[in-house]
């Protein structure tokens, strides 16, 4: 399956507020592991499956952090910056890429973590169903930290948040895979959260799907599962 016409948003807007002092310097994307910032491991998996149109939503006052980095890094590559005014929340910045996005599929991406995963595989599940939006899921092994995901017959059901007992290990991974029409559901240019106010409607409407994968995932948004990704992670 041919990726390259899809295209890639990666979320860097956020504060970082459970990394402080030093996100309020530099964001937690820009954060090295193993020698090299958190949103390079992204943007070389989606430059990996042929995806070259990539879009990183940040936070007004760092875009010269961020200029800094795609100079450094990725001078030839084109990397389209969107900086928010205000918080919008990983929903909300979508709004100002409609029209870059077009008509074409697209993944979207938290910035501050780093995972594994067959983008060919998940393109391909997500065809196979009919949903606007698929969920990579991945195994964790303290899923009463998280939100547990529950599925049936390869579509989302229902979401727990950190449940005391969990019914399942399978968590969000903080990555989704889109088709174009999801704008439909898109509340417009206000804060709004994909978890909160987007995956709700579409798993009632039966056009939500999880895909299961087994590959590294870690989590980078605490000084704890930082300091754990530095320690274990594999380039």
């Amino acid at each position: 399956m041919d990726l390259s016409n899809y295209k890639a948003v990666i979320l860097a807007g956020g504060k970082g507020t459970r990394l402080y002092p030093i996100t309020y310097e530099i964001p937690k994307p820009l954060l090295p592991v193993k020698r090299k910032p958190i949103i390079n491991y992204l943007v070389d998996l989606f430059l990996s499956y042929g995806i070259k149109n990539i879009a990183v939503l940040i936070k007004k006052n760092f875009r010269e952090e961020f200029e800094w980095w795609k100079r450094r890094y990725y001078p030839k590559r084109k990397i389209l910056f969107l900086e928010e005014k205000k918080p919008l929340g990983t929903l909300g910045g979508l709004f100002y890429l409609k029209r870059w996005i077009g008509n074409s599929p697209f993944f979207l991406t938290n910035g501050d973590e780093l995972k594994k995963i067959d983008l060919k595989k998940m393109a391909e599940f997500h065809s196979r169903h009919p949903v606007l939006a698929t969920i990579a899921l991945v195994r964790v092994p303290d899923p009463q930290n998280y939100g547990v995901v529950l599925c049936k017959d390869g579509l989302v059901e229902k979401f727990i948040e950190k449940p005391k007992t969990p019914p399942s290990n399978y968590i969000s991974s903080g990555l989704y895979l889109f088709s174009p029409e999801i704008f439909k559901f898109h509340p417009g240019p206000q804060f709004s959260m994909v978890e909160n106010d987007l995956f709700p409607k579409l798993a009632e409407e039966r056009k939500l799907a999880g895909f299961k994968f087994n590959g590294k995932w870690l989590d980078c948004g605490t000084w704890q599962r930082y300091e754990e990704a530095l320690k274990i992670w594999r380039a």
